[in-house]
């Protein structure tokens, strides 16, 4: 094993040395063309094998992607130069040496080239070679020399800019000091490049020129040396050197126009992912224009006279390429958006799997949530017109003025679990309004009475559940004029938000937002709120006596009353029910006046004696969250208090039960839901300035 090992690196070792000397070996066998005189078919070797080098180069300056790929060509295209100048040399001296045998004397591959293309014709020939050479030396070599030419100018000033933005993504940071020195190495390298470029297309330029003249020496030298030396006629030494020359020629200009090409390929291509062919048929396979293209060949195809068929054909294949390539376009794109997203999956499966749990994984559900349908998207776009986040902001100011805190943000997002016209309301996660409405309608709400019907979509009002009909926006006039109040999708959704965003106030206060409101007060009344929490009271009860206060619509705007309350009761009870107690006497006057105004009597619902005695009893017995009151009972009390509530309303008074204070809490908890319009207060928290007028009594 170890004698097979050491075998194979000194073979290693010797090919390494003769992979080398190629170059020497090619430049060595330059000079001896130059100066030996060389067999035909040495000479058929060379010429076959400078073909093969110049179409190799040729293709792969095709198939490189950008041109630092092939960064040795410019010794390439000088070392191919010198040996097609040597073979002209080589080939000329065969020529004139032995020429006068005839075509076959400087090799088959001279004669093969001169024969097809002369075709029995040199006159014809030799026009056909003399264009072949312009097309060379005054298009491809001359282009491609001035491009080079351009490009290292171009190329040479750019260098400083380069190096100072590779210096600033250094200093900034955004590379490292090895990609830094990768790509000062890049910017070095491609300005040698063309650079050298600029230097080896004179070479080609060169070239062309010697073909030329070449040209011309062979035919005169050789109809002089075959018509005095070997007594040739005219026409015998016109046709042997004409064909020769012109076969020399050929022979050494095709390679010379290949590489050509190549230089001219190089210097034109840009820096990107593609090989040429790649290049071209993406930037070619223009749908539009491929069309139009076959549409102009139609029309040229049927115009009389033209080559009907022909064009026709073209027309046909133009757009049949056309519409292949927009189904290929389709497919990659499609294959494109494939990939990303398996890619996506594939980094988020491996992040997931590299990447610990922490708190931030964990989803926290929104305290005041609006999820909508796809097809209410436009009501929250303001690109479309939408105006719902103006409403709600406008809803968030009124609120938190009227709360006296401020109402948290209202998170919005889709769901396409909902029908595509509906929204639904959560706080804390929980649902707690829904309705259907149709973004591109006015809601058109009956307030009680109105002089006619509309065409419509009936449905109720979602926040208060008045009739109403969904109308086009061409029926607002109409709808106006018979009595009906006419809003918007974004109007109807927001009133619906605030609606239940004030049922559901005391949810929404919490101990960040009670903490914001003492802080608040620190600032203008630091000694009140000094030694509250927690010598006095925990911010807990704090919190729970504000809630009791927002369940039952009164709002804690006057935090100094409610806090002095607090901080004179609080000694002495740390109870949240008997704090509220204390803290709606203190607020009495605002809570009348939020009832009744400034008017001096008090329209009030009371109980009788009797049925107070005996809901004590059932408090005494059951607790004070009113689950005693015996069934029946409840019902009758219900409904007779509900009958009450309504004459109030409808003698446009504002319903208000007046009870005692160990029974407000129960009663207020026993009719917020069931007659939510009935508010309770007891008869401390009546002012003193204020008439209690009784205006009915509820007995057994």
């Amino acid at each position: 094993m170890q004698l097979a090992s050491h075998f194979n690196q000194l073979k290693q070792k010797k090919f390494s040395y003769l992979s080398g000397i190629g170059t020497p070996i090619l430049v060595m066998a330059v000079l001896g063309m130059i100066i030996l005189p060389m067999p035909a078919f040495l000479l058929d070797i060379l010429f076959s094998f400078n073909i093969a080098l110049s179409l190799v180069v040729l293709l792969i300056t095709v198939y490189t992607l950008k041109p630092l790929d092939f960064g040795s060509f410019p010794a390439v295209l000088l070392i191919a130069t010198i040996l097609r100048l040597a073979l002209n040399v080589a080939s000329t001296r065969v020529v004139l040496l032995e020429g006068h045998e005839g075509p076959g004397a400087a090799g088959k591959v001279i004669e093969a080239f001169g024969s097809v293309v002369i075709g029995g014709n040199y006159a014809v020939g030799l026009v056909v070679f003399l264009i072949l050479i312009i097309i060379n030396f005054m298009v491809v070599t001359k282009g491609a020399g001035r491009i080079s030419e351009v490009t290292a100018r171009f190329t040479l000033d750019a260098m400083p800019g380069k190096q100072m933005a590779i210096d600033a993504d250094l200093n900034a940071g955004f590379i490292t000091a090895e990609q830094a020195r990768e790509r000062r190495i890049e910017v070095t390298s491609e300005a040698d490049f063309y650079g050298s470029m600029d230097g080896a297309s004179k070479f080609v330029k060169g070239d062309a020129i010697a073909g030329i003249l070449i040209l011309f020496i062979n035919i005169t030298g050789g109809l002089v040396i075959g018509m005095v030396q070997h007594d040739l006629s005219f026409d015998n030494a016109v046709e042997i050197y004409t064909l020769l020359t012109i076969g020399d020629g050929l022979v050494a200009q095709i390679p010379g126009l290949l590489l050509s090409i190549g230089t001219a390929i190089v210097v034109t291509r840009q820096n990107t992912t593609q090989d040429m062919g790649q290049q071209v048929s993406n930037q070619l396979g223009q749908e539009k224009s491929l069309y139009i293209a076959a549409g102009v060949m139609f029309v040229m195809g049927i115009v009389p006279g033209m080559p009907n068929l022909i064009f026709i054909m073209f027309g046909i294949f133009i757009a049949g390429s056309a519409y292949l390539s927009g189904k290929l376009k389709a497919a990659k794109a499609v294959e494109l958006v494939e990939k990303e997203q398996a890619d996506k999956i594939e980094s988020q499966q491996q992040e997931a799997e590299v990447k610990d749990l922490g708190w931030d994984d964990v989803n926290h559900v929104d305290i005041i949530g609006l999820e909508i349908g796809y097809r209410l998207i436009p009501l929250v776009d303001k690109g479309q017109g939408g105006e719902l986040l103006n409403r709600i902001k406008g809803v968030r100011k009124k609120l938190s003025q009227e709360f006296g805190f401020l109402v948290p943000a209202v998170h919005i997002r889709d769901n396409l679990d909902l029908d595509p016209n509906s929204y639904q309301i959560s706080l804390m996660g929980v649902a707690v309004g829904e309705a259907e409405i149709r973004h591109d309608h006015d809601l058109a709400i009956n307030p009680g009475q109105v002089y006619g019907k509309l065409d419509g979509i009936a449905t109720k009002d979602p926040a208060f559940g008045l009739d109403a009909v969904w109308i086009t926006q061409n029926q607002r006039e109409q709808a106006q004029s018979l009595g009906y109040t006419v809003v918007d999708a974004a109007t109807v959704l927001a009133t619906h938000l605030s609606q239940v965003l004030t049922n559901n106030a005391s949810q929404l206060l919490g101990h960040e937002e009670v903490q914001n409101l003492l802080d608040l007060l620190a600032k203008n009344y630091p000694k009140l709120v000094e030694g509250l929490i927690p010598d006095t009271l925990t911010l807990g009860t704090i919190v729970k006596v504000l809630q009791n206060l927002m369940n039952e619509g009164v709002p804690v705007r006057d935090m100094r009353s409610i806090v002095q309350t607090l901080a004179e009761y609080g000694p002495k009870s740390q109870d949240p029910e008997v704090l509220t107690a204390a803290v709606r006497i203190t607020l009495r006057k605002f809570i009348v006046q939020e009832l009744i105004g400034s008017d001096i009597e008090v329209p009030v619902i009371t109980l009788s004696p009797e049925l107070e005695q005996m809901l004590h009893q059932s408090m005494q017995m059951a607790g004070d969250d009113g689950a005693g009151i015996e069934p029946g009972l409840a019902e009758r009390l219900q409904q007779s208090l509900t009958e009450g509530a309504q004459q109030q309303e409808m003698a446009g008074e504002t319903a208000i039960l007046l009870t005692s204070g160990i029974l407000r809490s129960v009663m207020a908890k026993f009719v917020k839901y069931t007659i939510p319009s009935l508010r309770v207060i007891s008869y401390q928290e009546i002012p003193d300035d204020k008439q209690i007028k009784i205006v009915s009594s509820i007995g057994q």
